[in-house]
């Protein structure tokens, strides 16, 4: 692995999918894999709390050239995993994967037209290198060793144990103890009716509420397309379907948010007892869209709220005590366990530092190109799902884009592709149009984007399609193939 034309860095669901198609459309490209991990599967490996699922359809979630087949439409993590590995298998991708392997920096030279990448063997600390031409970072958004953690008072003279989701302790046994899950996101509203299954009683402590909204856990139109249609067809029908429906509650939240929270509000409040206050503990101060809707399947949160087993309190901590926290309100919350689901550490490019000749790259300071390149930096993608929609969806036009990508500069003889800059009078903006907190906190750590397409982030799968997929490949792009440098000459 000395040198290929294509380096792949992570294994998870995106890295897995750009390796398939490296494989279906451009068979004889030279490729490796290089996971930081010992397993593939990213967040479905790493995270293993209980009840953990995807808060995306697997119809959207799942590859568009690998057909979800299994009846649920929100998926638990261990069927997630099952699927990453079996399209690893069916495609032939397992045996370029190599394990323990963190890039942590990479130079790009143009005389060479290649990056040379610093490779880290996490379980002993030695470092080797590796050359290719094109590198292609699949490594998530997020830090897969650190989540998102604040500290409070007392905590040091709680008697209980205090966990965080990214990292589940496997003998943490909380059957008929009293639980404390501090947040009200995807992770929380998950954890909760998983683990009040056991437990004695969970209370889902929040800041401040998140729009929460019941989903059925099968799709009853995906079953009768699947019974009456080629699986393929059945397989088209139903992503778009769910892409459509997707799209349009997007829009709808953006134009007129009143209603959408108005619809949002009815829902709760009939999932819910008679006299239950929807409104302190179910109406966020923003509009929907403006953070990620949590999905709740076949209403399971609210379900456990109203047989008595779980319950949710909107506060803030004062501190901790020998036997729980105490709240700004005075109250106090009993607890054996207390699960912080606080959120993530947002990370770019898996936190790899980068140069151009030499010259050091500060992704925060670049604009990116058409969702997945860095303005000025040659041989660079990087994928990044929707925060609207399924993250595989983009993924998928990524991975189509890059192979299109490689074909012209193939067919042009070209060995360099290096976005242009948009004009720097021009405005930009942050790369994530989002409020939630991982995205505020690292806002100054990721790369801008400009007004006008190719440097605009649509969030808009329909858009996308036209554009990666049958646009322009070179809008914006500088193609070149630079001199070799001259070779040294001895005296």
């Amino acid at each position: 692995m000395d040198h290929v034309d294509v380096l792949i860095l992570g294994a998870g669901l995106s890295g897995i999918g750009a390796a398939c198609h490296l494989e279906t459309d451009r068979p004889g490209t030279t490729y490796a894999i290089l996971e930081a991990r010992d397993a593939m599967g990213g967040t479905w490996d790493l995270f293993r709390y209980p009840g953990v699922r995807s808060d995306s359809d697997m119809f959207t979630l799942g590859y568009s050239f690998e057909p979800w087949v299994e009846a649920e439409a929100i998926a638990d993590g261990p069927s997630i995993l099952a699927y990453i590995r079996s399209t690893a298998a069916k495609h032939g991708v397992e045996d370029r994967i190599s394990y323990g392997r963190r890039a942590v920096a990479a130079s790009w030279s143009t005389p060479d037209a290649r990056w040379t990448v610093e490779v880290e063997h996490t379980g002993t600390g030695e470092r080797e290198q590796v050359t290719c031409g094109f590198l292609w970072a699949n490594t998530g958004y997020y830090r897969y060793d650190e989540g998102y953690r604040p500290h409070w008072d007392g905590e040091d003279r709680f008697g209980g144990r205090i966990v965080h989701p990214q990292h589940w302790p496997e003998d943490l046994d909380y059957a008929g103890k009293r639980v404390v899950v501090i947040g009200s996101g995807a992770t929380a509203v998950t954890l909760v009716p998983a683990m009040a299954e056991q437990a004695a009683q969970v209370t889902m402590l929040q800041r401040s509420p998140t729009y929460v909204v019941s989903r059925p856990g099968t799709d009853r139109i995906a079953d009768s397309a699947r019974r009456h249609l080629p699986a393929k067809t059945a397989h088209g029908v139903i992503r778009w379907k769910n892409v459509l429906l997707t799209h349009l509650s997007f829009q709808l939240s953006r134009r007129n948010p009143d209603f959408v929270k108005k619809g949002i509000r009815k829902g709760v409040v009939a999932a819910l007892p008679e006299g239950y206050d929807v409104d302190t503990h179910f109406r966020p101060r923003y509009n929907p869209w403006e953070q990620r809707l949590c999905l709740v399947p076949d209403g399971d949160l609210f379900e456990a709220i109203s047989a008595g087993r779980a319950d949710v309190v909107t506060d803030t901590i004062d501190t901790f005590t020998e036997t729980g926290i105490r709240l700004a309100s005075g109250a106090e919350l009993p607890a054996d366990v207390v699960v912080t689901a606080t959120g993530l550490n947002l990370q770019f490019l898996g936190g790899i530092v980068l140069d151009v000749d030499g010259e050091a790259v500060a992704p925060g300071d670049t604009v990116v190109y058409k969702g997945m390149m860095l303005c000025g930096v040659p041989n660079l993608a990087e994928t990044f799902g929707y925060t609207n929609a399924s993250w595989t969806l983009k993924a998928d036009l990524t991975a189509e884009y890059v192979c299109r990508l490689l074909d012209t500069m193939d067919a042009c003889g070209m060995r360099q592709a290096t976005p242009h800059p948009p004009d720097p009078s021009l405005p930009t903006e942050p790369f994530i149009d989002f409020s939630s907190g991982y995205v505020t906190r690292a806002v100054d750590e990721l790369p801008k984007q400009g007004v006008t397409a190719p440097w605009r982030l649509h969030q808009n799968y329909l858009r996308d399609t036209w554009l990666l997929r049958h646009g322009p490949v070179v809008d914006g792009m500088v193609l070149s193939n630079p001199a070799p440098a001259p070779a040294a000459t001895s005296a």
